[in-house]
């Protein structure tokens, strides 16, 4: 089984399934840095990748070549959505799965325009990200541009969608085999909260979208 892990970044994902004992693994990524990074991540653990550099929306692998693509929060950051998503859907086997993210519109960004003037008071006492340009983000008045910020200030795209849009992004390329929400960030809270709260806010406030998915 040949399996890509597409827009890698530092590594995490590469590293996680190479630890599961999956071979004939592969990781790419835009830039080089991301490479360097994740191959030395790849080493303090002991496990091994194919790495390449890559640009998602034209891919150099050839069509009907991999079994399974991963692409984590990558899709939102390129200006052509959709393009990247064809060329998922192209280097895929027929019948190839694929498991893609993106950020979830959800209720706080959908409402984000009236209740952003709660930010300079929460933005006051803390609550924001540290780092790579992130310290102003919830004073930002563009909803895209809060998920944009909060992978870093050069980044230069970020888009969000709610689970209709998501969807409607896939099905010209992809079978919907499942879709569900994870993921709140509470390291940009100042201060700790309990893991039970977690857990709810998680399941209640999720600011991501996954889709698990089958080659149509």
């Amino acid at each position: 089984m040949r399996i890509l892990d597409m827009g890698c970044g530092v590594g995490f994902w590469t590293v996680e399934l190479a630890m599961r004992g999956l071979g004939n693994l592969e990781a790419a990524d835009l830039t080089q840095k991301a490479l360097e990074i994740t191959k030395r991540r790849l080493e303090a653990y002991g496990v091994e990748a194919i790495l390449a550099q890559q640009n998602i929306e034209e891919l150099k692998y050839e069509s009907k070549s991999f079994d399974h693509v991963n692409c984590q929060g990558v899709v939102h950051h390129t200006p052509d959505t959709e393009k990247a998503l064809s060329e998922i859907a192209r280097i895929l086997k027929p019948g190839g799965t694929a498991t893609v993210s993106v950020y979830y519109r959800n209720i706080i960004l959908e409402l984000w325009p009236w209740i952003r003037c709660l930010a300079w008071p929460l933005a006051k006492l803390g609550v924001g990200l540290k780092g790579r340009g992130r310290e102003k983000i919830l004073l930002t008045k563009d909803i895209d541009d809060i998920v944009r910020l909060y992978d870093g200030f050069e980044n230069p795209v970020g888009k969000s969608y709610n689970r209709e849009q998501f969807t409607a992004l896939l099905e010209p390329n992809f079978e919907i085999k499942e879709i569900y929400f994870h993921f709140f960030p509470a390291r940009a809270l100042p201060f700790k909260i309990p893991r039970w709260l977690h857990r709810w806010l998680d399941k209640k406030i999720p600011f991501m979208i996954y889709a698990s998915l089958r080659k149509a």
